[in-house]
């Protein structure tokens, strides 16, 4: 089988993969609830918790040890363009089939699905997904003016290009941040204030923002809605978008 991945780049795949490692946390737990035949992960994939103890560990999303990717004997190796580096891809190519994903909105996640359907022949599973998808998020807002921040120092947020910002869009929001330079700018705590936010979001990943973080922004921004939120649900994408939608059905902007 030939597929062409998010780079469009060749794959070549001989077989339905029966030796699968995801280097992606949101696609491990994508590929672990399609039933898919998952070796090999990252020590970042955590999900579905009671599923991934078994699986072997390869390292990080930066950096793997290829002599655990080889003693798996994989027959596909699935990798994220901005999780994972172009050489450990390049690497990885030389000796097993490796697809690339690149998912930077709502529709290119449900894409993903489609392809994965096709690959993994798990066509049953990914229909009954789409019957839920195919909608768009359920709408929390109407052009409320919001910041998302990933970072705190220094402060950083999401700009165009990235999923969490069309999920954003697709929830209501106006992302006042999303034509700065760059996927994830750099911002200043002056910034926020010129901007006169509606919300600012303050995510529990890759930075664990707590509670004290809030303190130190509502000072600053006495008439903006300060809120933790659970990263993962507005940064993970594949079946992760289905309990988001479950998600954001119970968040209150009240």
């Amino acid at each position: 089988m030939l597929f062409l991945d998010d780079l469009n780049r060749k794959v070549e795949i001989p077989h339905i993969p029966k030796r699968v490692i995801s280097l992606c946390p949101s696609i491990t737990e994508t590929l672990i609830e399609m039933d898919v035949p998952v070796v090999g992960r990252t020590k970042f994939c955590i999900h579905p918790k009671n599923k991934i103890s078994s699986i072997t560990v390869v390292g990080g999303t930066k950096s793997v040890h290829y002599h655990k990717i080889d003693t798996l004997m994989p027959d596909l190796i699935i990798a994220e363009k901005e999780e994972n580096t172009q050489e450990i891809v390049e690497n990885l190519a030389k000796k097993y089939p490796v697809y690339v994903v690149n998912v930077q909105s709502w529709n290119d996640g449900l894409q993903m699905l489609k392809n994965f359907g096709e690959i993994f022949r798990r066509f049953e599973i990914v229909n009954q997904w789409f019957q839920i998808l195919s909608k768009t998020p359920f709408k929390i807002a109407h052009g409320q003016k919001i910041a998302y921040l990933i970072w705190f120092n220094p402060i950083m947020t999401v700009g165009r290009n990235t999923y969490i910002n069309d999920l954003l869009h697709h929830l209501g929001f106006l992302n006042l941040f999303e034509n700065r330079e760059g996927r994830y700018p750099t911002i200043t705590m002056e910034d926020l204030l010129q901007s006169q936010l509606d919300y600012l979001f303050l995510s529990s990943e890759p930075f664990p923002f707590q509670e004290k973080h809030i303190k130190i922004f509502q000072k600053e921004l006495p008439d903006t809605k300060i809120m933790k939120v659970n990263g993962e649900m507005f940064s993970w994408y594949g079946v992760r978008m289905l309990k988001a939608l479950e998600y954001f059905k119970e968040f209150s902007l009240v």
